[in-house]
């Protein structure tokens, strides 16, 4: 005796409706982080920049600094500047996704 097995295929629709998604950012802690992280990022780059304008200006002027300043600004203006350059990265960053916010 001989059996027939039959297949049947069932045919779907392909019309799927997909909502769109949206992130909930309306967590009550990330506004307090992003408070936190903005007044980190903003007194990290008044302290480099005052590094900065300290490094320069000890170089610039002879007279302003003495031996010991001059020689420190000379080492370290390099690092100064990848620092001040790095930290403007990450605040422009966070600037882009999060919306920079000093909390005033």
């Amino acid at each position: 005796m001989e059996e027939h097995i039959m297949r049947f295929t069932q045919i779907i629709s392909a019309d799927v409706e997909v909502p769109d998604i949206q992130p909930d950012f309306s967590a009550p802690f990330f506004q307090g982080l992003q408070v936190v992280a903005s007044y980190i990022l903003g007194g990290a780059l008044i302290v480099v920049l005052i590094m900065l304008i300290v490094a320069a200006s000890a170089l610039a002027f002879r007279g302003l600094a003495s031996d010991h300043v001059r020689s420190w600004a000379g080492a370290n203006i390099v690092w100064i500047f990848v620092a001040a350059a790095c930290l403007g990265a990450v605040s422009g960053l966070f600037n882009w996704f999060v919306n920079f916010d000093f909390g005033f």
